[in-house]
């Protein structure tokens, strides 16, 4: 059983999501979209990156790839999916979760060390933290501010699909601790079930002790049973 790491053309976080995903023991290949998802899947990542250029928007033209069919049959199968960064925008413009990433409140492109707050800590993305938890992770997008509609939005907050939010080192949400304007500084979120889910930071750039940072490690564990 294995971990299907999905490549599309531009993606480039692929090879950090496998060497993250061995180091913490977890049986996992990378995988061409064309290819389809192999027989033996047990949990799939959408990986960071700029696929296909994010002409169009980011993750639109990954996002109708026939791949992403089978992504969607094995969450609903219950098989976790994790959709990072490019991968979240692929996720969103799927209909894997609600909302969508658009252009960073500064226009820029940022690559950053930024807080997350633990909404949640009873989901298999973050069953390792305790809720209220602050984590050190990093960033690199230019369009990762989380929109969705007020009431939408509402809804989420009150069925428990906020995973993340972006905050300062002691827990507490700010503007300034927001790097790109997201709503209610959102920094990932759940599917309609919770082995479903998209993050903008990226948990595989915190997991290997000699990059000096492991607090991602807990996110990427909620694959750990599923390879067994």
């Amino acid at each position: 059983m294995t971990v299907s790491i999905v490549r599309f053309g531009g993606s480039n976080c692929d090879r950090d999501a496998e060497r993250a995903l061995a180091h913490l023991g977890i049986d996992a290949e990378i995988v061409w979209h064309e290819d389809g998802l192999p027989a033996d899947t047990s949990g799939v990542i959408l990986p960071g990156g700029f696929s296909y250029g994010d002409y169009l928007r980011a993750g639109a033209m990954a996002a109708r790839s026939p791949v992403l069919a089978e992504v969607r049959e094995a969450a609903n199968e219950g098989i976790p999916v994790l959709g990072i960064c490019n991968g979240a925008q692929v996720g969103c413009e799927s209909g894997l979760t609600e909302g969508a990433f658009t252009t960073n409140e500064s226009a820029r492109f940022q690559c950053e060390h930024v807080h997350l707050r633990v909404e949640r800590a009873d989901t298999p993305w973050t069953a390792a933290y305790e809720e209220g938890e602050v984590l050190r992770i990093p960033i690199a997008h230019g369009e990762g501010r989380y929109e969705v509609a007020d009431e939408r939005l509402a809804e989420l907050r009150e069925a428990g699909r906020v995973l993340f939010r972006y905050c300062e080192a002691d827990g507490r949400v700010t503007a300034d601790a927001n790097p790109n304007g997201s709503k209610h500084a959102v920094a990932g979120v759940l599917g309609a079930d919770d082995h479903v889910a998209v993050m903008m930071p990226h948990p595989e750039r915190a997991t290997l002790p000699d990059v000096g940072q492991t607090d991602g490690q807990g996110v990427l564990r909620a694959f750990d049973g599923a390879t067994e």
